[in-house]
């Protein structure tokens, strides 16, 4: 299946690292997050890869043109350097027909197994799976009747047990509900599908880490060193 990583953003929150590189750029453990992302996907047979470039794309670019993995086919897509995340994915629309793809965003790390997410998701037929995470405190919520989603909300603060790990496999019929380059995914979008009962959550108790600090870098890199990453 189709992967797609969205990999365009500012990375405002690490400027440590983000003011010279792009997110998705930033190493842990010696290698770029997006490769570990990649690795996910890869391990569970999903080589082929669409990469939504944005800001410092070019660094992306230089870094895969040389790129040894026989295996993994990588597509580098300009998305624009202010394009928001429902609008790169809307730009990628013309890579995929009526098929179910992946999705993912540039700076998260989990041992999620990404084909029982995909056996639930063809289980019941519905537009969009998300996986649900229990998470770090700062992140937003999801509200659960079993694997139904009866409420989005993106950046809560703490308060509710599962929120948006993601890890996405949509249907292209989603692509109706983006507009242009100024649609938020996870505002209107998903907010929308909700109501329409066309998004469900697969729950996923193990590992997930966002990186978008420097403390969650440091933490992702210590379990490297000390041998104990999970998703590896």
């Amino acid at each position: 299946m189709k992967v797609v990583i969205l990999a365009g953003g500012f990375g405002t929150r690490l400027s440590e690292y983000t003011d010279t590189i792009p997110k998705p750029m930033v190493p842990i453990g010696g290698k770029p997050i997006i490769e570990h992302i990649m690795g996910i996907y890869s391990k569970f047979g999903h080589n082929e890869f669409y990469i939504a470039l944005g800001y410092k794309g070019e660094v992306i670019k230089d870094y895969f043109k040389n790129f040894k993995n026989k295996d993994w086919k990588i597509n580098l897509i300009d998305t624009g350097s202010d394009t928001l995340t429902g609008g790169r994915l809307k730009r990628m629309e013309k890579y995929f027909s009526d098929e179910n793809f992946l999705l993912t965003y540039g700076d998260g790390i989990s041992n999620i197994d990404i084909n029982a997410l995909i056996k639930f998701h063809v289980s019941h037929n519905k537009m969009v799976t998300i996986s649900a995470v229990r998470p770090p405190a700062r992140f937003g919520s999801l509200s659960l009747n079993g694997s139904d989603v009866v409420k989005f909300k993106e950046k809560k603060q703490l308060g509710e047990s599962w929120i948006n790990g993601g890890f996405f496999v949509m249907n292209a019929k989603f692509f109706n509900f983006l507009d242009g380059d100024k649609t938020v995914l996870e505002k209107e979008p998903l907010e929308k599908i909700t109501e329409l009962k066309e998004l469900k959550a697969f729950k996923h108790d193990g590992f997930w880490q966002c990186m978008d600090h420097k403390l969650d870098k440091d933490y992702l890199d210590l379990l490297i060193s000390e041998k104990k990453a999970p998703w590896i």
